[in-house]
């Protein structure tokens, strides 16, 4: 089983907001996965992304590809942790 981590699209229409999750990489973008590792929230004004970074770490560990958005979410928080 391949493991990625990748956005959930939720929310309603004109108004996105997205779950970054662990699933499978068969499992169609809504469909289940294995585990919520952080949000985000494009309309936010403040404060629109929050990830759990240490769980990333744990998955990515174990061989899970974060998708290029993703990765980009992964790399803002921690030169955000840096400052």
């Amino acid at each position: 089983m391949a493991v990625v981590i990748r956005l959930r699209k939720e929310g309603k229409k004109n108004r996105p907001y997205f779950r970054v999750v662990v699933t499978d990489k068969e499992s169609p973008r809504d469909g289940r996965f294995l585990e919520l590792v952080g949000t985000y929230n494009p309309m936010g004004k403040d404060e629109g992304m929050k990830l759990k970074l240490e769980r990333i770490d744990h998955w990515v560990g174990k061989g899970a590809k974060p998708s290029e958005t993703v990765a980009s979410f992964i790399r803002k928080a921690r030169r955000a942790t840096k400052a």
